[in-house]
């Protein structure tokens, strides 16, 4: 059922009591109320939701079983089952809403869906009233950046190659009064991206580079960039049919990047930001590049390729290697760059590497504060010697398959000088389990707590 927010509550509005485990008892709720949850053995269990009758047959309101926040992230997004376990109509939180921001966000979360492909949704809206002190314009900024990552993520390659991530760039840049261009085809040779031509030139559709700029030039640069490989066979070296189920969302790191600049345009945050989007799709053809090739990079380090899958970091890597040279202040990655990552730290926890400690305790700090949850990973210089080759600069694979993701950001960080402070963030961008705030399918990762980082760093004032 189709969710939304309001700013004011009505005469319709019905009370949604959050109750914490055994905390029934301290709750001022009407006539009976309680003794129709004890009647259904409800106790204040956790994202547990109870509606009450009226006297009359009608809906008093809801209990909701809340509890005590952890450290996932996950209880203090409880919120999103809201969204889906509500009968429609006005809602509004009766008493303390907690941490009434994140709640107001979790439930705009919880209500998502994704129905390009179905039926017109319901007209029926079940509609939350914003607590106390909750923004609503910066409530829906939120909300839309994570909707964007989600909805770009879910949609197939057939609706979703390089040109259609291209219109969806162009839509953004527009939206936001911003520059765009776009280096395409035999063009990305001429202006010398020739790992992103290798590594797409197979493609039906042509490979390109999508660059975004937006901000005044003497604000701080900041720059986003995403991987978008919009289909992931493996290239020569295919993967198995079960490993390209999913592989829609190899794009994912694209699809965040586009999200977080939403919230960072929409918020018109003093920076002057740029957005960089190597678009290709690592197919199968006579062209396509091989293993055993040696490609020459933008930077001029000569890569051997190991593995024609390992081809996200090469379209990165001319990338990186462009933003870099105008020396940002923040330069940031995202990409669904290895499974590795996944072995190591799960769906639900992407992993990122800096050598600024001072930006990573910001990252975490952040990440804690919005329950985005990442986790810093060493960028442990000895693994060099993993990528070595005996007749290019660099291998783009490791020679012995330990430390995958580590070693794919050691490969990375070959390309960035310059930059004041990098980061690469290895995010999965999928949600394999119905969390509260989020259906399976596409997901926004480590976005929002970058957002909030870039917030308190860069401040409008």
């Amino acid at each position: 059922m189709p969710v939304d927010i309001a700013a004011r509550k009505t005469s319709s509005s019905r009370p949604i009591w959050p109750v914490t485990k055994d905390g029934l008892d301290k709750l001022p709720l009407p006539e009976n109320a309680a003794a129709w949850a004890r009647a259904n053995g409800f106790t204040g269990q956790a994202g547990r939701i109870l509606i009450v009758p009226d006297n009359a047959g009608g809906i008093a309101g809801a209990l909701f079983g809340t509890e005590k926040p952890g450290t996932d992230g996950q209880s203090r997004l409880l919120a999103g089952k809201l969204a889906r376990g509500l009968p429609e109509g006005v809602w509004h939180i009766e008493g303390d809403a907690g941490d009434a921001e994140l709640l107001a966000l979790a439930f705009l979360m919880g209500g998502y869906s994704f129905d390009r492909y179905r039926g017109k949704a319901e007209a029926a809206q079940t509609v939350l009233v914003l607590p106390a002190g909750v923004e609503e314009a910066e409530t829906r900024r939120i909300s839309i950046g994570v909707t964007l990552a989600r909805d770009l993520i879910n949609t197939p390659a057939n609706d979703m190659g390089p040109d259609a991530l291209e219109e969806q760039a162009r839509l953004l840049a527009k939206a936001h009064k911003a520059q765009i261009a776009v280096t395409k085809g035999q063009q990305l040779l001429k202006q010398n991206f020739p790992m992103i031509h290798a590594v797409g030139r197979a493609g039906v559709e042509a490979p390109r580079l999508i660059d975004i700029i937006w901000g005044g030039k003497n604000h701080p640069k900041v720059t986003l960039v995403g991987k978008g490989v919009c289909f992931d066979t493996g290239g020569l070296d295919i993967k198995p049919a079960s490993g390209m189920l999913l592989m829609k969302k190899d794009m994912g790191g694209a699809a965040n990047v586009l999200g977080l600049a939403h919230m960072i345009m929409d918020a018109k945050l003093p920076v002057r930001l740029r957005v960089l989007i190597p678009a290709v799709e690592n197919a199968i053809a006579g062209n396509a590049f091989r293993p055993g090739d040696i490609l020459t990079s933008r930077k001029g380090i000569t890569v051997e390729i190991g593995n024609t899958d390992a081809e996200g970091r090469l379209v990165l890597a001319d990338a990186l290697a462009l933003a870099d040279e105008e020396t940002p202040d923040l330069l940031i990655d995202m990409a669904t760059l290895t499974g590795a990552a996944r072995v190591a730290l799960g769906p639900d926890l992407p992993p990122f590497y800096t050598d600024d400690d001072g930006f990573a305790d910001a990252v975490a700090k952040a990440a804690g504060a919005v329950a985005d949850p990442v986790w810093r990973m060493p960028l442990w210089g000895p693994y060099d010697k993993k990528l070595s080759s005996r007749i290019a600069d660099i291998n783009n694979v490791n020679s012995d398959g330990f430390a995958g993701s580590v070693t794919a950001a050691l490969f990375l960080k070959c390309f960035v000088e310059k930059a004041r402070v990098w980061s690469h963030f290895d995010i999965f961008g999928w949600t394999p389990v119905e969390k509260p705030a989020a259906p399976v399918g596409g997901e926004a990762q480590a976005i929002r707590a970058l957002y909030h980082l870039m917030k308190q760093r860069f401040p409008v004032t």
